[in-house]
C-alpha cells in the first residue's frame, strides 16, 4: 500500500502552483484561437472584405463574444456551478440528477440526455482540438520556407504522438512544464498586439457596438452566419475552464484568466485588426504571422507549437475528467484510472480515453490535411456544448441558487440565445466536416446510454432474483449437520450489515447448487472515499453470526483513498490474523468468489434492439472486473461466477 506523501500547505505558495498548471493545461486551445480564427473570417469561409467598418465590426464580435461567452457566462456564473470540487457537463448532470429542476420530470430528463449528449460532443471536440491547434502551429513553417510545405503532416503526427505519450506524467507535471512556456505565449502575443494598436490606435472603435450593427446590416444572411461561424472559434475552449476545473479549482482558473489570458487575447486581437488596417502585406493569408518581423518568424513558430501543444492538454485532461465521471455516474464501463497527484483527486491519468483520442487526432490529420479544412469541422460541436451547458444552467440557479424564473431566464436565456445563433451559424458547416464531432458525439452518447439501459436491466436482475435473507441463512446454517470447511469472501456491491437484508445472488447460487453452506461467511464491499489518503476508520466489521461450533457470518465494509492500492487480501489477512473475523487459519484455504454477468438476448428482438445489445455485450465484455479492479485472487483462491442476465 503506498505511504502518503508530504503534505503541501494549502496557502500562497500552493495557489501559485495551481494558477501555473492552469495556464499550462486550461488555456491552450482559447489560447491558441488567434492562429486562425481571423484568418478564417476574412480570408477563408467567412472572406467579408477587408474595409474599416468591416474590421471594426468583425474584430467587435471577437471581443464581445470572448467577453460574454467566456468571461462572463463561464468564468462567472458556470464555474459555480461545481459538483464536490468537479466541473464539466457531468457535474450539471449529476447536480440536476440529484435534486432535480423546478420544472417537469420530462423537462428534468430531457436536460439530463442532452448533458449526456455534449458529453459525447465535447469527446469529438477533444479529438478536432489537438489536430487543428498543432497543425495550424506547424503550418508557419510553410509561410517561413515553403519547401517544408510537405513535412508538415508528419511534423504534426509526430508532435501529436509525443504529447499522447506523454500524458502518464499527470497534468500536475504536465502543467508545471508547460506553465511558463503559456505565460511566455500569452506575454508574446500581447505584445504583438499592442506594438500594432500602437501604431494603428483607431483600432480602439470596434469596442464600439455600432459597427458592430453596421457589419450586421450590410452583410448578406448566408456571409452573416459564416462570419458568426469563424466568430465560434475565438470561445472554443472556453468550456475547458469548467471541464477542467476538479483539475486545478475555480479560484486559480479565475485568477488566471483575468490576470493574464483575457488581456492578452483581447490586445492580440485588436493588433491583428490593427495590422488588417495598415494595409501592410498579409504573407500566405495569414494575419498571426504577418504581424511577426521575420528575424523572429521561427522562434515564434517554436513558441506557438508548443502553445498548440497546450491546446491539446487542455480538451485531453478535459477528456480524463469526463470519463472519470462517466464512471462514477454509471454511464460507462470500469475503466483503469491512474490517479498522478497525491493530493489533488482531480488529476488523473485514463489509458484507453487517452490513446482513444490519440486514435482520432492522427486520423483526423491525414483526412483533412490542413486547419482550413480542420475548420469547416470545427466549431459545431463546441456550440451545441455551450447552448446545452446554458440550458442545464438555467435548472441549476432554479434549483440551488434559489433564483426567480425571470431572472434566470433573463441571464442564461440571453445566453442561450448567443449559443443558438453560433449553433445554427455552424450548421453551415455540417456537409464541410461538421458531420465529423456530431458522429463522434452521438457514438459516445449511444455507447453511454446503451451501457445505462444494459446495466439498469442488470441491477432490476439482481432486484428481482429471491434470494434469502441474512436471518434465514443463519438458521440454515445453524441447523445444518455439516457444512463445508472453508471460509468462503462474497463481493457484495452494498453493504449487508443487518439481519434482515438479502444477501447477495452469488450466495444463494452457491446454496440453491450444493444445498450446503462453508462454516464462515464474509460479506466484503470496498468503498473508495474522495480523500488521497486514510489512517483512521479503514474498516468496518459487523458479526452477524458468531458461533464457534456452527461457524460465522461476517460483514467488512473496507475504504480506501482514491491515492491508495486497493490491496484488499492485505486487509483480510490482517483481520484474520487479529481475530476480528472468524476464519480458517490458513487464507489458501479460503476463496473469494465474484460474480460476473453473462447477458442473454430475450426473443424476439427487433434490429434496433438486437443493435443495442450487441453493442452492452461489447461494452460489458471490455469492463475491468471488480476482482481485478482490486486485485483480488493474488494469494487468496478467487472463484468467479457467471450469472446469465436476460436483455429485452
Amino acid at each position: 500500500m503506498k505511504k502518503r506523501a508530504t503534505t503541501q500547505n494549502y496557502g500562497r505558495g500552493n495557489l501559485a502552483l495551481l494558477v501555473l498548471g492552469a495556464f499550462g493545461v486550461v488555456y491552450g486551445d482559447i489560447g491558441t484561437s488567434p492562429l486562425y480564427a481571423l484568418n478564417e473570417m476574412f480570408f477563408k469561409h467567412g472572406d467579408i472584405g477587408i474595409s474599416p467598418e468591416n474590421v471594426y465590426g468583425a474584430i467587435g464580435l471577437v471581443l464581445w463574444a470572448i467577453t460574454i461567452v467566456v468571461a462572463l457566462k463561464y468564468t462567472i456564473f458556470v464555474l459555480r456551478a461545481d459538483q464536490d470540487s468537479e466541473g464539466g457537463v457531468f457535474a450539471l448532470l449529476s447536480l440536476i440528477n440529484k435534486k432535480g429542476s423546478k420544472g417537469t420530470n420530462k423537462g428534468t430528463a430531457f436536460i439530463i440526455l442532452l448533458l449526456i449528449l455534449a458529453a459525447g460532443l465535447l469527446f469529438g471536440d477533444g479529438m478536432i482540438t489537438p489536430a487543428i491547434s498543432v497543425i495550424s502551429a506547424v503550418e508557419g513553417l510553410g509561410v517561413a520556407t515553403p519547401s517544408l510545405q510537405p513535412y508538415i503532416i508528419s511534423i504534426t503526427i509526430a508532435i501529436l504522438t509525443a504529447l499522447f505519450l506523454f500524458q502518464r506524467k499527470g497534468t500536475a507535471k504536465v502543467g508545471g512544464i508547460f506553465g511558463p512556456i503559456a505565460i511566455i505565449w500569452f506575454a508574446a502575443i500581447s505584445i504583438l498586439g499592442l506594438g500594432q494598436i500602437i501604431h494603428y490606435p483607431g483600432i480602439i472603435r470596434a469596442f464600439n457596438p455600432y459597427y458592430i450593427i453596421l457589419l450586421l446590416r450590410h452583410t448578406d444572411f448566408r456571409a452573416l452566419l459564416l462570419v458568426l461561424g469563424s466568430v465560434m472559434l475565438v470561445v472554443t475552449g472556453g468550456e475547458a475552464l469548467y471541464a477542467d476545473m476538479g483539475h486545478f479549482g475555480k479560484k486559480a482558473i479565475r485568477i488566471s484568466w483575468f490576470s493574464m489570458v483575457y488581456p492578452a487575447l483581447l490586445l492580440n486581437y485588436l493588433g491583428q485588426g490593427a495590422y488588417l488596417l495598415s494595409g501592410q502585406a498579409i504573407r500566405s493569408e495569414n494575419i498571426f504571422y504577418s504581424m511577426v518581423p521575420g528575424s523572429l518568424l521561427y522562434p515564434m513558430i517554436i513558441l506557438a507549437t508548443f502553445a498548440t501543444i497546450i491546446a491539446s492538454q487542455a480538451l485531453i485532461s478535459g477528456g480524463f475528467s469526463l470519463a472519470s465521471q462517466a464512471v462514477g455516474l454509471g454511464l460507462f464501463p470500469r475503466l483503469r484510472i491512474i490517479h498522478t497527484h497525491n493530493e489533488h483527486e482531480g488529476q488523473i491519468y485514463v489509458p484507453f480515453v487517452n490513446w482513444m483520442l490519440y486514435a482520432g487526432c492522427v486520423l483526423l490529420v491525414v483526412i483533412f490535411k490542413a486547419s482550413t479544412n480542420l475548420a469547416s469541422a470545427y466549431g459545431l460541436a463546441v456550440s451545441g456544448v455551450m447552448l446545452i451547458t446554458s440550458l442545464g444552467m438555467y435548472s441549476i440557479s432554479r434549483t440551488y441558487w434559489n433564483w426567480s424564473v425571470p431572472k434566470s431566464l433573463a441571464l442564461f436565456g440571453f445566453f442561450a440565445i448567443i449559443d443558438a445563433s453560433f449553433l445554427f451559424a455552424n450548421s453551415l458547416k455540417f456537409l464541410d466536416g461538421g458531420f465529423v464531432p456530431l458522429l463522434i458525439g452521438l457514438t459516445i452518447f449511444a455507447l453511454m446510454t446503451t451501457w445505462q439501459w444494459g446495466r439498469r436491466h442488470i441491477s432490476a436482475a439482481y432486484a428481482a432474483y429471491p434470494t434469502l435473507t441474512v436471518k434465514e441463512i443463519i438458521k440454515l446454517k445453524e441447523d445444518a449437520e455439516n457444512s463445508v470447511p472453508r471460509s468462503i469472501v462474497i463481493l457484495a456491491p452494498d453493504p449487508i450489515t443487518a439481519l434482515t437484508d438479502k444477501v447477495t445472488p452469488l450466495l444463494q447460487i452457491i446454496w440453491d447448487r450444493f444445498h450446503v453452506l462453508p462454516k464462515d461467511i464474509i460479506f466484503l464491499t470496498v468503498e473508495i472515499i474522495k480523500e488521497p489518503f486514510l489512517h483512521t476508520h479503514r474498516y468496518k466489521v459487523t458479526k452477524l453470526q458468531n458461533n464457534n461450533g456452527k461457524g460465522s457470518v461476517t460483514s467488512v465494509v473496507v475504504h480506501f483513498g482514491f491515492m491508495e492500492d486497493p490491496n484488499v487480501e492485505s486487509i483480510l489477512e490482517n483481520l484474520a490474523a487479529q481475530r476480528e473475523i472468524q476464519t480458517d487459519e490458513h487464507p489458501k484455504n479460503w476463496i473469494i468468489y465474484s460474480l460476473q454477468e453473462r447477458v442473454i438476448p430475450e426473443e424476439p428482438m427487433n434490429i434496433f434492439q438486437q443493435i443495442r445489445f450487441r453493442l452492452f455485450q461489447l461494452l460489458l465484455q471490455n469492463s475491468t472486473n471488480a476482482d481485478e479492479y482490486f486485485s483480488l485472487g493474488r494469494d487468496i483462491g478467487l472463484s468467479t461466477e457467471v450469472l446469465a442476465v436476460k436483455l429485452k
